[in-house]
């Protein structure tokens, strides 16, 4: 199958488990070889397209159906890339022990937390099983597994203890399975407790970190079946059934701090979480910007991270404005001092993406625009969840981005 493109291979694998057919073994362990070819240049489009094209969309549906569809078939990815972890039968067969909704069969001296590592999903739905942990088990060590820039949106929490991973999106297939062993060793003893909410770290419950009788696996893609209620909510449904936890709700705790201005401060993130089918064409960001350069209000927009694809389409659409963007400041740093920058402002703008709920989970007033969603369901569990005001506008709902320029400017109210 040299001839076929890594997409191509995704695409045919991805059509069989949407159709409910078997999918080709030879499609799927020809993807895998290349996923894992000694060349970077091979390995890194196929391990993008196994993710991205197929991975990712089977989460993205939140069907239920494709929960078992997704274990079956990455066990096999898996077996084929590190056979000593376990054969596919046995850790799909795993996989239906973990995500079985039920309380834990001990008190536990340490609960381990793996980090989602999307910041966005950290917030809306770590962040419960965190605070459900803390109020459960207050006598527990609370471990993060996370990596940096997770950990950095709780490290003035004095509850939690952080176990510092790397585990970049962008990674090939090895290297997403390497982190394997530190989780394990990290959950060794026979008195940790492994909370897992749906965490890329665990490959979403499929590796097998400790023993199946100590791992519990909120399984989001399939948890709230074909409802329409939003992460948080269905998250803080499972911490109930599972640990009897109490009132939960999605915090953030970093070290920096922001007095809040003495004029309206409006705060915008372009950021689309390495997803481009979330942003709005051209020239949306410049005109919005444009607008809101006009207003009376401090507008603060943050660059994401730097050489990033995020900076760049911010600093295009700024010097577009010419003079007038000296009127827009922007926020350079880490994505935690920007969520503290939120928590001091009094409305938010942005995609689906983090800073919606930082906003969320502080009550800020936000408007998000939603582009790109994979399914209704896809956009209701994303939505922001927040005691405050929340709009949120499908761009495909409107005729053209004049049109949604126009719904957006009528819903700012800095």
């Amino acid at each position: 199958m040299a001839s076929i493109s890594p997409n191509e291979l995704a695409v045919e694998l991805l059509n069989h488990c949407l159709r409910g057919d078997a999918w080709p073994a030879d499609v799927l362990d020809s993807l895998v070889e290349e996923a894992i070819d000694e060349d970077p240049a091979f390995a890194a489009p196929a391990t993008r397209a196994l993710f991205s094209v197929l991975i990712e969309r089977l989460a993205d549906l939140f069907e239920p159906r494709l929960c078992g569809v997704y274990a079956r078939l990455f066990a096999r990815v898996i077996e084929r890339v590190r056979p000593e972890i376990g054969t596919a039968a046995a850790l799909a067969a795993r996989y239906d022990e973990v995500r079985a909704v039920r309380p834990p069969a001990f008190e536990p001296e340490t609960v381990l937390v793996p980090s989602r590592v999307t910041l966005g999903a950290d917030i809306a739905v770590t962040s419960l099983v965190l605070d459900a942990a803390k109020q459960r088990f207050p006598g527990a060590r609370i471990l993060f597994a996370a990596p940096a820039k997770s950990w950095e949106l709780f490290e003035k929490d004095p509850r939690l203890t952080h176990l510092p991973l790397r585990y970049g999106r962008g990674a090939l297939l090895r290297d997403r399975l390497a982190v394997f062993e530190e989780l394990r060793e990290a959950a060794a003893a026979p008195g940790t407790l492994v909370l897992d909410p749906d965490s890329r770290l665990t490959q979403l419950g499929l590796l097998p970190v400790c023993d199946a009788r100590r791992h519990h696996l909120f399984e989001s893609r399939g948890f709230g079946g074909d409802g329409l209620e939003t992460l948080p909510a269905l998250t803080a449904r499972w911490l109930r059934q599972t640990l009897g936890a109490g009132e939960v709700v999605p915090y953030l705790h970093p070290r920096y701090h922001y007095e809040p201005a003495s004029t309206p401060l409006v705060t915008v993130s372009f950021g689309v979480g390495e997803n481009p089918a979330k942003r709005v064409e051209d020239p949306f960001e410049e005109e919005l910007l444009r607008h809101l350069a006009g207003l009376e209000a401090q507008v603060m927009v943050d660059l994401g991270a730097p050489g990033s694809e995020e900076e760049e389409r911010v600093e295009s659409a700024l010097g577009a404005l010419g003079e007038t963007a000296g009127r827009i400041g922007v926020h350079r740093g880490p994505f935690a001092s920007f969520a503290a920058l939120i928590a001091s402002s009094s409305f938010y703008l942005g995609y689906d993406s983090a800073g919606q709920h930082v906003a969320a989970a502080l009550g800020v007033p936000l408007l998000s625009i939603f582009q790109g969603m994979a399914s209704a369901r896809m956009a209701a569990r994303w939505r922001p969840d927040s005691p405050g005001p929340v709009t949120v506008l499908h761009a495909a709902e409107f005729q053209d981005v004049q049109d949604l320029l126009g719904a957006v400017r009528h819903a700012i109210r800095p």
